[in-house]
């Protein structure tokens, strides 16, 4: 029998902990690296996991200058997007469709959950409507996020005779060859997919007149940049360029800028962190009972639905496995499962026919699933931007939610 008492946060008595700094004693222990990036973490205050949300008014929404109907966009398209229950734009949709839909290179910046992809998908649905030429190439870090944008793209454009191929690793190259030949008019993937495919020559970038870049501080910083330059060499000089993440850093913004004319620049981040995002930590007892503490705490209420984050994907499995021997529903998602068993355990996560839902940082950037109550970090993240997007998954929609990040 577990207890609940054997796990407490201690605080000071302005609410934050009173533990001090990040690291005790020797800081290498906070120099592990992942495929090659040293920890940006190290020596940085234990404060920076520790914040309270802002109490949620419900009758508080976000503030937009224009409706949809606003929009100069094709009536079946507005009829998908009342479909989708979208009633008023959010702020970066206000101020990112115009722009895009009048062939202005963008690039927008704005926190996780606040609708970025519909931001891009919607102006990109309604130009290839009006104009069947135009073609768009969607390039995402993850495979998850590439199916998930593609999701959001059938419904959008449900009816409106457009057709889109995913390719990504994890899937078999010949389907997809076959699908490109089909000439769909848009195309989701991920960089050595994408470059996979043109080294066989079953894809070819010049008649693509809209590129994309979704989540591009991440392709940048996890070396994807070289691919990216390569895929713009093949690009047709006149095209239209749009970049979007959550955090772009000035050094990468002003490398973007090289690849795009007088664009138009969107930032709509006022906080690191959500405000709807409740932060705190939780500070190992004993290294050997670290998992002891994390079932006490998957066995308080409220701890409904989980997204728990990893440093690797053995240690991952490892913890999946024994959540499971003691009774959890959890599943888990990272690189040694093939596509199919990602997605399956995503579907079931987002169905609900899972409690806890075991990831890498391949699951923090982009992933939508409905009211996760709680992010865990039971592994510390590689620097403070992936923090940022693994916690940005809970508190989405305007729902209050929980990160906790384990502290040795």
């Amino acid at each position: 029998m577990y207890s609940n008492n054997r796990f407490k946060f201690r605080r000071s008595r302005f609410g934050h902990s009173n533990h001090g700094s990040f690291y005790r004693g020797n800081t290498s222990r906070g120099n592990f690296r992942n495929g090659g990036r040293k920890s940006k973490l190290l020596g940085q205050d234990i404060n920076m996991f520790i914040k309270k949300a802002k109490p949620i008014d419900p009758t508080e929404t976000p503030i937009a200058h224009s409706t949809f109907n606003e929009f100069f966009l094709s009536e079946s398209l507005k009829q998908n997007i009342a479909k989708k229950g979208y009633v008023k734009p959010t702020p970066i949709q206000d101020q990112a469709i115009s722009p895009i839909l009048k062939n202005k290179d963008l690039m927008g910046t704005a926190s996780t959950g606040t609708g970025k992809t519909a931001a891009f998908l919607i102006p990109i649905i309604d130009k290839i409507y009006k104009n069947k030429k135009d073609k768009a190439i969607i390039i995402t870090p993850t495979r998850e996020l590439a199916v998930q944008i593609n999701d959001e793209l059938k419904n959008l454009s449900f009816n409106m005779g457009i057709y889109s191929t995913v390719v990504i690793g994890g899937e078999n190259i010949r389907n997809q060859i076959r699908c490109l030949q089909r000439n769909s008019q848009v195309v989701i993937g991920t960089p050595g997919r994408i470059k996979d495919l043109l080294k066989r020559n079953a894809l070819s970038l010049k008649n693509f007149s809209i590129f994309v870049l979704d989540e591009v501080d991440m392709m940048v910083d996890i070396g994807f940049i070289q691919d990216i330059k390569y895929f713009i060499s093949l690009l047709p000089q006149v095209r239209q360029s749009l970049f979007f993440s959550a955090t772009i850093p000035p050094k990468v913004q002003e490398l973007l800028k090289t690849f795009v004319k007088n664009p138009i620049t969107i930032s709509l981040k006022k906080q690191d962190t959500s405000e709807n995002v409740d932060q705190n930590i939780v500070r190992v007892i004993n290294k050997n009972k670290k998992i002891e503490q994390l079932h006490e705490l998957l066995i308080k209420d409220g701890f409904d639905k989980v997204l728990i984050f990893g440093r690797t994907k053995h240690e991952i499995e490892r913890l999946n496995k024994e959540l499971i021997s003691r009774g959890f529903k959890s599943g888990s998602i990272h690189g040694n499962k093939s596509q199919g068993q990602r997605q399956r355990v995503l579907q079931n996560f987002k169905k609900n026919n899972l409690q806890i839902l075991l990831a890498t940082d391949v699951a923090s950037r982009g992933i939508d699933i409905d009211s996760v109550t709680h992010v865990i970090n039971y592994d510390l993240p590689q620097t403070y931007e992936d923090y940022i997007h693994r916690i940005g998954r809970t508190g989405r929609a305007n729902k209050k939610g929980v990160a906790l990040t384990f502290i040795d």
